[in-house]
C-alpha cells in the first residue's frame, strides 16, 4: 500500500479522504486520455503500451526533478524503449511535457464531467450537487495532479498556453459544468438562481477553495490530513442551499 495514494470504490472516493496507490488513478485517467489526446486514431497494442510507458515514466522524472533537469536519455531508459521509438512518439522533451500535462488535465476533466446531466425524480439538489463535487475535490486533491499543477505553475513564463489550457479544462470546464447543472436544478424548481454562472463560481469555490489552496501552498499531506471530503462538500452545500435553496 502506497501512502501517496487513494482509496477508490468503483470510482468514486467514499468515506475519509485516504490516499492509497495514486497509480491507479493515473491509469484510469491514461486510458481517458487515450480517447481524448489521440484524436480517436487506432493505434497496435504494442504502440499503446510504449505510448503510456513514456508518458508514466515521463511523469515520475518531471514529478521528482526540474523541467531543465529531466533528459529524453533518462525517459528512454526508465520507460524502456528506445530512443527511436521515444521521438517517433514526441518529437521533442517540450512535446512530451505538454502532452504530459495536456492529457493528464484533460482526463481528470472527462472522469469528473463527462457523465450525462439528468436529474431524476424524487431528486433534490443536494443529492445531484453532492457527488459531482465529492468526485471533482478528490480528482483535483490526486497527489500527481497536485504535482504537475504546481510543476506548470512554476514554468509559467515558459509555456503559457499550457497554464492557459490547465485552467480552461481545470475550474473553468468546473465551473461551466456546475452551472449547466443549477440551470437544470431551476428548471425543476429545486433551486432559486438568477445569476447562474455567479453562484457555479460561489459553489465551486466553496469546495475547492480551502482544501486546494492549502495541498498547493502547504504540500499534499496538509491538505489530506483530517479531510474528510463528504462532509466538506456537505458543509460547502449547506451555505451555498441557504442562499440559493428553492425554499430559503
Amino acid at each position: 500500500m502506497d501512502e501517496l495514494g487513494f482509496e477508490l470504490h468503483g470510482g468514486t472516493l467514499h468515506g475519509r479522504f485516504r490516499f492509497q496507490d495514486w497509480r491507479v488513478w493515473f491509469l484510469q485517467t491514461r486510458l481517458i486520455s487515450m480517447k481524448t489526446s489521440r484524436g480517436g486514431r487506432t493505434e497496435r497494442p504494442s504502440s499503446i503500451a510504449k505510448r503510456e510507458a513514456i508518458l508514466e515514466a515521463a511523469q515520475a522524472a518531471f514529478l521528482a526533478n526540474a523541467y531543465e533537469a529531466v533528459t529524453m536519455d533518462a525517459i528512454s531508459h526508465d520507460a524502456d524503449v528506445a530512443k527511436q521509438t521515444l521521438y517517433g512518439h514526441f518529437g521533442s522533451k517540450e512535446s512530451l511535457f505538454l502532452e504530459l500535462v495536456r492529457s493528464q488535465t484533460r482526463a481528470a476533466s472527462e472522469r469528473v464531467h463527462s457523465a450525462p446531466q439528468a436529474i431524476a425524480p424524487g431528486d433534490d439538489a443536494r443529492t445531484v450537487l453532492g457527488p459531482v463535487l465529492n468526485e471533482q475535490l478528490a480528482t483535483v486533491l490526486a497527489p500527481n495532479l497536485l504535482a504537475l499543477r504546481r510543476l506548470v505553475i512554476g514554468l509559467l513564463p515558459q509555456f503559457p498556453d499550457l497554464a492557459r489550457e490547465l485552467y480552461e479544462h481545470g475550474a473553468e470546464r468546473a465551473i461551466r459544468a456546475l452551472a449547466a447543472l443549477i440551470r437544470l436544478l431551476v428548471a425543476a424548481d429545486l433551486l432559486a438562481v438568477t445569476a447562474v454562472e455567479r453562484a457555479a463560481i460561489q459553489l465551486n469555490w466553496l469546495v475547492m477553495g480551502e482544501p486546494v489552496n492549502r495541498a498547493m501552498l502547504l504540500g499534499d499531506r496538509a491538505a489530506r490530513d483530517g479531510l474528510d471530503i463528504a462532509a466538506h462538500v456537505d458543509a460547502a452545500l449547506d451555505v451555498f442551499l441557504a442562499t440559493y435553496g428553492a425554499e430559503s
